[in-house]
Parts: C-alpha cells; structure tokens; sequence
C-alpha cells in the first residue's frame, strides 16, 4: 500500500507524482536496500528522462514523509528501504550489501532504550556488521 500523507512534516497529503509513485515501487520490488545510484538505473528503465538529482530529491521527501527508511553510516552510501516497520540490519564489511535481520526479543532493546534518563529516545536504528553467508563462502574457498 502506498502511503500519500506526510506526517512528519506537514499534515497535508504528500503529491504522489508519477515520479514518486516509481520510485517507491522499484524500491518496494528491491529487499537489496539500494543506493540512490542503483536505483536511478532501474527508475530510468521506466522513466527515461528521469535525472539522478530527482531520484535523490524524491528519495529524500520520501525518508521525511516516513514512507521509507534512509539507512545512513559514516562514510557510506545511503541505501533506501522500503520497509518501514521496525527492524534491524546486517551489513556485511567485505561486500557492503545490506540485509533485514530479525531478532526473537526485540521487546529487550525497548526496555534497555526505557532506562536511558534524561534523554527523549525517538527511534531507534540497530546495525550489525561482520560477513555475510556468501562472501564467508568465497574466503573459505580461498
């Protein structure tokens, strides 16, 4: 279901432009968690003409509204997800692919962020890193 209100911002519905509506799409289709560059190559299948400064435009408007998660660390690219629910990442340092990962008890991380004082916790983003199945497989092979 595509989501056209943009809460975080405004409480007026976001335009769903035909741009937008593509984007969101390719990004649902996706469990890849592409950069803005990947992406663009796969919008500009449907959408020719289309730049990479909108794709960046739209993927930006579209992390505000809370219509799809932006995944950011330090010296990386962003990726995008189009899953908005709360779950976590791995993110493997050989290939730099990132996968969902989801955990028995994640009631605990609720707990432990409810005794952090002082402080008004909004979100929370949890990312583990190591090697994924694939390139462990390439490094005992090798």
């Amino acid at each position: 279901m595509i989501m056209e209100r943009d809460e975080q911002k405004h409480n007026e519905p976001m335009k769903m432009t035909p741009q937008r509506r593509v984007i969101l799409e390719e990004l649902a289709r996706l469990k890849t968690h592409p950069t803005a560059d990947e992406l663009f190559v796969l919008v500009r299948k449907k959408i020719p003409k289309i730049s990479l400064a909108t794709v960046y435009r739209n993927l930006e408007r579209l992390a505000e509204a809370g219509m799809i998660q932006k995944l950011e660390l330090v010296g990386k690219k962003r990726r995008y997800d189009a899953d908005t629910e709360r779950h976590y990442h791995f993110r493997c340092i050989e290939c730099g692919k990132v996968f969902d990962v989801s955990l028995d008890d994640e009631g605990a991380l609720d707990e432990l962020a409810d005794q952090i004082e002082e402080f008004e916790v909004l979100e929370r983003r949890l990312e583990f890193r190591g090697r994924c199945p694939e390139c462990i497989a390439k490094q005992n092979k090798g």
